[in-house]
């Protein structure tokens, strides 16, 4: 794993008695940006779940020594009517976070307004930019992101979708992302991964992502369109 910053060998897991992620093998080099894709139960959020060591799996996932890594779940089961400002919630992680990091890090997502407001008090796409701050605030080296922006507007999205890359660029963060968003895909991926049972494929959007592979993942036409074409294209790669 000379530049490698994880491998993923035969990874299986399951969830509800059921192999939702069979024998899924994947390559992240450090500074990519993954984003993983596919339809509801395909196993996206279960990946990162065992990426994590949330839960138990077989094969094998190889992270390189000491890499830490920070994560934005698509939901937080937190009570925000509970009197809390939003600084207070990053004294509740893993290690205590000092005032002038938690400024930089809801900085970092434009978000250093919201420090002393409630948590009662944020809108939910306001609440979304908290949450990836907190995961920032702690300096990961690998970004997890499980639909980070399902719950802002659109402009705001592509907002914050920039923001995320320039950070990644500035800091040399590696993002593994989970989108149903296929732009999003097309415009911040350097690779892609699809999810679906038994099929499988890994490789750059703008060579995998055609039509007949978007129905072969997902089932039925889906809307896309492509900006440009590499009549270089290899085709998708086979795990």
């Amino acid at each position: 794993m000379t530049d490698s910053i994880l491998k993923v060998e035969n990874l299986t897991a399951r969830l509800d008695g059921q192999d939702v992620i069979q024998d899924r093998s994947l390559q992240v080099q450090s500074g990519e940006t993954i984003v993983i894709i596919g339809p509801n139960g395909a196993g996206k959020t279960t990946l990162f779940r065992a990426l994590m060591g949330f839960i138990r799996y077989q094969g094998s996932i190889t992270w390189k020594a000491g890499t830490r890594l920070g994560y934005v779940p698509q939901g937080v089961d937190i009570n925000r009517e509970f009197p809390l400002a939003v600084r207070e919630l990053f004294h509740l992680g893993k290690q205590r976070v000092d005032d002038p990091a938690i400024e930089e890090a809801l900085g970092l997502v434009n978000a250093a307004p919201l420090s002393h407001r409630a948590l009662s008090s944020l809108s939910s796409g306001e609440f979304q930019r908290v949450l990836i701050a907190f995961a920032l605030a702690e300096k990961p080296e690998v970004l997890l992101f499980d639909e980070p922006t399902s719950d802002i507007d659109v402009g705001g999205q592509e907002t914050l979708y920039h923001r995320l890359e320039l950070i990644a660029r500035e800091q040399g963060l590696t993002l593994l992302m989970i989108s149903h968003d296929l732009n999003v895909v097309m415009r911040f991926a350097t690779q892609v991964l699809c999810l679906n049972k038994g099929f499988k494929c890994l490789g750059k959007p703008m060579e995998i992502l055609t039509p007949d592979l978007l129905r072969q993942l997902y089932g039925s036409d889906v809307g896309f369109y492509r900006h440009t074409h590499d009549p270089q294209s290899s085709g998708p790669q086979t795990l």
